[in-house]
This record gives C-alpha cells, sequence and structure tokens, in this order.
C-alpha cells in the first residue's frame, strides 16, 4: 500500500467509524465501540509492515472487530423488523467495514483473493471504509432528519450503489459503473439535503462550515468517481490510480467523511444539551 493510502485507511478505521458508531446512539454497540480502539491500532499497525505473517495476523485482530460489527446488522433487523430507508443504510453501514477488512487481511497476507491481485485489494480497504461506510451511514443520518424524496433516494441508493460496486468486481466493469452512476446518484443526494435542508436549520458557524465542505466536495469527488469508472469500462483515457488516491481518496475521506461525521458529532451533542 502506498503512504497516501495507509493514511486515508487508518483515519477511516481510528477516527470516522468509531466516532460513526456514536452516531447510531446504539446501546447494542457498546461491546463494539470499547473493543474498537485496540482493534483499530491492530489494523493501523499492520499498514506499515511488509507483507507477510506478522502484518497478516494484525489485520486479523481488526477483522475480528469489523465482524462483530456485521453481527449487528441481523441483530439489529430482528429487533426493529424495519425496512425503511434510513434503516437501510444503517445496516449496511454495520457490514461494509468487515468487506475492508476482509480484504485488508488478504493484502497483508500477500495473498490474492478470489482472483483478486494485491493492488486491487488494496484500494478495496478504503473504498468500503468511505463510499462503504461513511457513506451510508451519512445518508441514513440524512434520511432520519429530512425523511422527504430526496433523503430516501440517498438512503437507498447509496447501498443500492456499493453493492452494485461490489458485484461490479466479480461480473465486469459496466456493471461497476452502473453501481458508480447509482451511487453517485445518492451522493449528490445527500449533498442536496445537507446543503439545503440540515446545513440552515439553527447550526453555529463551526457546524455550518463543516457541512457546507462536506457538501461540496462530494459533487467534484463523485464526477472523478464516474470518469475512472467509465474509463474503465470503455477503455478510454481516465485519472490514474494514483491520480485518484490524491484526490478522490483525499477529498472523500478529509472533505466528506470526517466533516459529515464531525458535524453530526456537534449537531448530535447540541440536541442532546438543549434536550
Amino acid at each position: 500500500m502506498s503512504v497516501l493510502v495507509n493514511l486515508i485507511v487508518m483515519l477511516g478505521m481510528l477516527i470516522v467509524v468509531p466516532v460513526g458508531l456514536r452516531l447510531l446512539g446504539d446501546p447494542h454497540l457498546g461491546a463494539v465501540d470499547r473493543l474498537w480502539p485496540l482493534a483499530a491500532v491492530s489494523g493501523a499497525a499492520s499498514l506499515w509492515l511488509p507483507r507477510g505473517p506478522v502484518a497478516e495476523a494484525l489485520a486479523a485482530g481488526y477483522a475480528v472487530a469489523t465482524v462483530l460489527l456485521a453481527l449487528q446488522a441481523p441483530l439489529r433487523l430482528a429487533r426493529t423488523r424495519s425496512f425503511a430507508p434510513a434503516e437501510i443504510a444503517t445496516l449496511t453501514a454495520l457490514v461494509t467495514p468487515s468487506v475492508a477488512a476482509l480484504a485488508l487481511v488478504a493484502e497483508r497476507g500477500g495473498h490474492q483473493l478470489l482472483g483478486f491481485d494485491l493492488r486491487t485489494l488494496a484500494l478495496t480497504v478504503p473504498h468500503f471504509h468511505f463510499a462503504g461506510f461513511a457513506a451510508a451511514l451519512v445518508a441514513g443520518l440524512c434520511c432520519r432528519a429530512h425523511p422527504g424524496p430526496l433523503g430516501r433516494l440517498a438512503a437507498l441508493s447509496v447501498p443500492l450503489g456499493t453493492l452494485l460496486v461490489l458485484a461490479g468486481y466479480f461480473i465486469d466493469d459496466w456493471v461497476e459503473l452502473a453501481g458508480a452512476l447509482v451511487l453517485t446518484a445518492g451522493m449528490w443526494a445527500v449533498s442536496l439535503v445537507t446543503w439545503r435542508d440540515i446545513r440552515r436549520t439553527g447550526r453555529d458557524q463551526l457546524t455550518r462550515l463543516l457541512l457546507a465542505t462536506a457538501s461540496a466536495v462530494l459533487v467534484l469527488t463523485m464526477l472523478l468517481a464516474l470518469s475512472w469508472a467509465l474509463g474503465e469500462a470503455a477503455g478510454i483515457p481516465h485519472p490514474t490510480v494514483a491520480w485518484m488516491a490524491a484526490t478522490h481518496g483525499i477529498g472523500n475521506a478529509l472533505g466528506f467523511a470526517l466533516c459529515s461525521v464531525l458535524a453530526w458529532r456537534r449537531i448530535k451533542a447540541m440536541k442532546e444539551t438543549t434536550g
């Protein structure tokens, strides 16, 4: 993995996922929440070691926490018995880190997984932390805050787009392009709801700035995602992997995911204070 990709993945492991999980306010996640810091440090350490048994074992430590988190999805569904759009997005957020962790274990051990080369596995790790977990989490939060047609579109399109992108890995680049189109529609819906509705509703200046940044960044980063997917499917010139990591990757990690979870954390704290 490159240094840049490693840093992006560490941000997801150490900050975005644990802060995001607390935003759900689900007491049943308490055990996973307590385990997460140790597991995230283990996963982060694996990124900086040479591929081999030690790095693989450290990555596996992180994978255990993600599997425990994924198991919360069917348990939550059994409790709520809800297939509301916001709930579908939340369930997706609970499951996607385990996809990233499975790819991480294989890549750190130097093993191809299901025929995917090590570079593809390395890029799967940040993708399912940010386009998977963070995107689905924020789409669900937006839908709960503003459960109109646009909010429901965001909450349904992000999980569907993520699933199609994953399916495209196994089928062909055109399915992945379809997934990118659906995911982009969902993320732009998140952007519009954030900008038009959530940002304006009694927020302090810093929270509005964080929300505005997340909203604006999504417009640009998803255009880059579309250009990449179209180029891969149609065989036309498109950004390189290094360029995508430096633009799309950093933009989604810092501009969207980090700004979003910090803004929603401030919103949640304000509600608890005033409530």
